[in-house]
């Protein structure tokens, strides 16, 4: 069985019992400042799992694209990746743990023909907020699983909230507890460096995770936690992981994901570390770049570049093809996201890095002896074991010890980074987002007007302090193209125009004119807003009701970011001069 047809068996599964099939969400969130990228099922739920009512209804399901930038330097093991997918279903308000925990182990056992004497359960052991989770046990007991394969954890394991942990659950908050299903692979031996004995949460590798049922049950009061009028359900299991399960093997690297991807560097894998990091990285690579995102030193294009940087070193080492030649085999293992027209696009954006990064090298050599190891990861983009080398060719101490303590330092700042960002809003819809967000709408339109119909959005990202859109053109703006084009957004803000939204079919509203930047992302039925005659979108939102609200609009730059790729970077500014607002 091939992971695109577990993620189809379990599409249909859940179809079959009153769920809508939604199409991903981007790497990069849309209208959300607080997180880089989407990396979990549950990010683009958020609204809905808070109370916003879905325009689809109660029961939803879906295979999530997700990026977690913090896994980069765990990627080399059998099992860590920094792309994958997770198959996630919701019901928001619906059905509750019965009938979760009863599909899921349907879903396991019938569908994927797991062997149930293979399946372990965890579920929430209680603290003195909340209770022990018997409800959710004694479920799992009824379908057969025995007790000796039910395991209680606290709420580091089995516990869900944005802020983590009950007691640092803010006042408003909801949360619940939750039950993971682990899987056994029994044929590999307990290693003793993770504890005496063996158990589902373990992390010797006898064990891997293959979902996680979160109960949202409760709510944080100022008298304690309280039941949530409305309970939901948010199960996510990653595709790779419920692969390797299938397979009976523990090396995801082993499972249909990644077969094409790891042949096409022209070596034979017997479980190389760095063949591992090269098929994770070009495929996480490729799938940002299709979503927008371009090598740079900050926010989303670091990520891009340390990936596209390390992965063609590992190359180099050993002696494989071209790493852009490896894009071909991502794009013929997923059909369903890429297409053979992105291909090249994306392998042009790929071997410009590389050419940039020859010159980084060079001058990373010559600085050798100059500034600290560190320095050459950190800043040149040099992986450990090389700098190993060339300390050692050229006679000098490698301090090991203080390199590890100032990566660890640095890894756990990234770590801490993401986890503040993520806990922070998710989906924010601020005040000034919003305005930010609208005022996208109006630049793309005015970009078009100014410059021609050939331009389209390739990216965009928003700030508390700006918006940053990317768009294809093929040259630099002239002075005077950029003073037109805030003329004519200001103009319109100015007009404080009403902004209108519209539930339309998503094929209709292209064919009508509305522009729309990854339209697979879309539902069939999906809000179309509109600000008169001058911009018509496919959006999400949030959105002002009139953009008078904006204020007004500054360009502060506008420079190349590859190719045919353009970006502005722009600031709300004081109201514009008859402005209603």
């Amino acid at each position: 069985m091939t992971a695109d047809d577990i993620r189809q068996k379990y599409l249909d599964f859940f179809a079959k019992r009153g769920h809508v099939i939604v199409p991903s969400s981007p790497l990069v969130p849309e209208n959300d400042p607080t997180t880089l990228f989407t990396g979990s099922g549950m990010q683009p739920m958020v609204p809905y799992l808070l109370g916003q009512p879905h325009p689809l209804g109660t029961r939803i399901v879906d295979s999530q694209k997700c990026f977690r930038a913090q896994d980069i330097e765990e990627v080399g093991d059998n099992r860590h990746d920094t792309f994958f997918e997770m198959l996630g279903n919701w019901s928001l308000g619906d059905y509750f743990k019965k009938e979760q925990i009863t599909w899921i182990w349907e879903f396991f056992t019938t569908e994927l023909k797991l062997d149930p004497e293979k399946l372990y359960v965890s579920v929430f052991e209680g603290d003195s907020n909340v209770p022990r989770d018997e409800e959710a046990a004694d479920i799992w007991k009824s379908l057969g699983v025995p007790v000796e394969r039910i395991f209680y954890y606290d709420a580091k394991k089995n516990w869900w909230s944005r802020a983590g942990a009950p007691e640092n659950m803010p006042v408003g908050e909801p949360g619940g507890p939750d039950s993971e299903v682990f899987f056994e692979f029994t044929h590999v031996s307990h290693d003793l460096a993770y504890g005496e004995k063996c158990h589902p949460n373990c992390d010797c590798g006898r064990f891997i995770e293959i979902g996680n049922n979160v109960f949202m049950a409760y709510l944080k009061t100022d008298k304690g936690f309280v039941p949530l009028e409305k309970k939901n359900i948010d199960f996510g299991g990653g595709l790779e992981r419920m692969a390797a399960a299938v397979n009976n093997d523990p090396d995801i690297f082993n499972t249909s994901l990644f077969k094409q991807i790891i042949n096409s560097i022209g070596i034979e894998y017997t479980s190389q570390p760095a063949m591992r990091i090269i098929a994770d990285h070009v495929r996480a690579s490729t799938f940002l770049i299709k979503d927008g995102v371009l090598p740079g030193n900050k926010g989303q294009g670091y990520f891009l570049r340390r990936l596209l940087r390390r992965a063609a070193v590992k190359m180099k080492q050993l002696q494989g093809k071209e790493l852009a030649k490896t894009v071909d085999a991502v794009v013929a293992t997923y059909p369903m996201y890429l297409s053979k027209s992105d291909t090249q696009p994306i392998k042009d954006v790929i071997q410009e890095e590389l050419d940039k990064f020859d010159k980084t090298l060079d001058e990373g050599l010559k600085k050798l002896g100059q500034v600290s190891a560190f320095d050459l990861y950190q800043s040149y983009g040099f992986p450990k074991e090389v700098i190993v080398e060339l300390y050692s060719q050229k006679g000098m101490k490698f301090d090991e010890g203080e390199f590890d303590n100032l990566k660890q330092q640095h890894q756990d700042q990234s770590r801490t980074a993401g986890k503040g960002m993520f806990k922070g809003g998710l989906a924010d819809q601020s005040e000034t987002t919003t305005k930010y967000h609208t005022a996208t709408h109006l630049l793309h339109a005015a970009l078009r007007k100014i410059l021609g119909t050939h331009v389209s959005q390739k990216g965009s990202n928003i700030t508390a302090e700006r918006l940053r859109f990317d768009f294809s053109h093929p040259n630099k703006l002239t002075p005077e193209q950029i003073t037109e084009v805030k003329k004519l957004v200001n103009e319109k803000i100015a007009e404080n125009i009403p902004v209108t939204k519209q539930e339309m079919n998503k094929n209709e509203a292209i064919a009508k004119g509305a522009m729309a930047f990854f339209p697979e992302k879309y539902p069939e039925v999906t809000n179309v807003y509109s600000i008169s005659d001058f911009s018509m979108e496919l959006c999400g939102g949030p959105h002002v009701s009139s953009t008078g609200e904006i204020g007004g609009i500054k360009i502060i730059r506008e420079e190349s970011v590859g190719s045919g790729v353009r970006r502005i970077y722009a600031a709300i500014s004081q109201k514009t001069q008859g402005s209603k607002n």
